[in-house]
Order: structure tokens, then C-alpha cells, then sequence
């Protein structure tokens, strides 16, 4: 069931980058230069995915620091 669903992305995403080849100009901290429009919105939607995933893992790991030093805390009282 997982592998259809990811395949029917798949294609939808090549469907989408196919059809979205206009070129754009990109300026991107002091950079610049020309880039299909669909892989710019491809590149973006990553990067905007890394930046989430990176916020969950740093709150995920300060959870469980905070939980480990509850959990000695009350061993030892």
C-alpha cells in the first residue's frame, strides 16, 4: 500500500516538474542565475523539509534530556 501511494507522488511530481520548465531567475544570498520554475518550487519544498526536520530533531532530543533528568531526579530522592 506504501509503495503505491509513494509511486503515485512520484508521478505526480514528474508530472508536475514536466510541466513547469519555464525558466526562472533565482537570487539567493548573493548568488544568482536561471532555474526551471518546477525545480526551484522542488528545491525550496526540500530545503523548507530540512529546516522543519532539523527544528524537530533539536526539540525532540531537548524533550528527552529534559525527561532523563526528571527520571534521575527522582530515583534518587
Amino acid at each position: 500500500m506504501a509503495i503505491g501511494a509513494a509511486l503515485v507522488l512520484l508521478i505526480m511530481l514528474i508530472a508536475f516538474m514536466l510541466q513547469n520548465t519555464t525558466e526562472v531567475e533565482v537570487h539567493f544570498l548573493g548568488l544568482s542565475g536561471t532555474i526551471p520554475l518546477g525545480m526551484a518550487l522542488l528545491i525550496a519544498a526540500v530545503g523548507g523539509g530540512v529546516v522543519v526536520a532539523i527544528a524537530g530533531v533539536a526539540r525532540i532530543t531537548q524533550l528527552r534530556l529534559n525527561a532523563r533528568r526528571t527520571r534521575r531526579g527522582t530515583v534518587r530522592a
